[in-house]
């Protein structure tokens, strides 16, 4: 699944949250989403599309979370941007309702 072009590439994390879990990266450093140029987000979206397809071949999730952390206080550890693709089971947490709510877990449930 791991692929590279020309703006970015993918990879699967050291610490998967679940099966199928991958990153996408642009190639140029830069810590934030909001510094990369309209080009380099698009060819993101393009490996978010090629890694998810991917990702549904081989693992057949229900469904999927997609997360950019961006500043510390969004819980950003690595301050070379990148986005997650998560695929979701069901039945993987005992409530999925909310989502990417959970980040904020009071605020989860609505």
């Amino acid at each position: 699944m791991p692929k590279r072009t020309a703006k970015s590439w993918s990879l699967i994390p050291g610490y998967p949250v679940s099966p199928g879990h991958a990153l996408i990266i642009p190639k140029r450093h830069v810590a934030s989403y909001f510094d990369l140029t309209n080009h380099e987000r698009e060819a993101m979206n393009v490996m978010l599309q090629y890694v998810r397809q991917k990702v549904e071949e081989r693992y057949h999730p229900d469904g999927f979370n997609v997360g950019i952390n961006i500043g510390e206080a969004a819980g950003q550890s690595v301050f070379h941007c990148h986005m997650h693709l998560i695929p979701r089971y069901k039945g993987d947490v005992p409530n999925q309702k909310g989502g990417v709510r959970g980040v904020i877990p009071s605020k989860q449930k609505y």
